[in-house]
């Protein structure tokens, strides 16, 4: 069974190859994950809230086949804001 960590995040603006979305979410600096990796997780979060908000949400580390790791947080999981821009 994989290892759940809570941790803070924040929604910034980046253009990705391969993503539709421009709005992407991030561990902010100081988490035991770096600010580079990508997290998956509900687009609501990204659509309601002005980016730079930061939430706390549940994360596990996974990837896909092959993948480089990402952070995963199930849209059905509760989040909550910290603190908006």
């Amino acid at each position: 069974m994989s290892e759940y960590f809570y941790i803070i995040v924040e929604t910034y603006y980046a253009i990705k190859a391969g993503k539709s979305s421009r709005v992407h979410v991030r561990p902010i600096e100081g988490q035991i994950f770096p600010t580079s990796m990508d997290v998956e997780c509900s687009r609501k979060m990204r659509k309601d809230f002005p980016v730079g908000t930061q939430f706390k949400i549940p994360v596990k580390l996974t990837d896909r086949e092959g993948g480089k790791p990402f952070l995963y947080s199930s849209y059905k999981w509760c989040y909550e804001v910290i603190q908006t821009p």
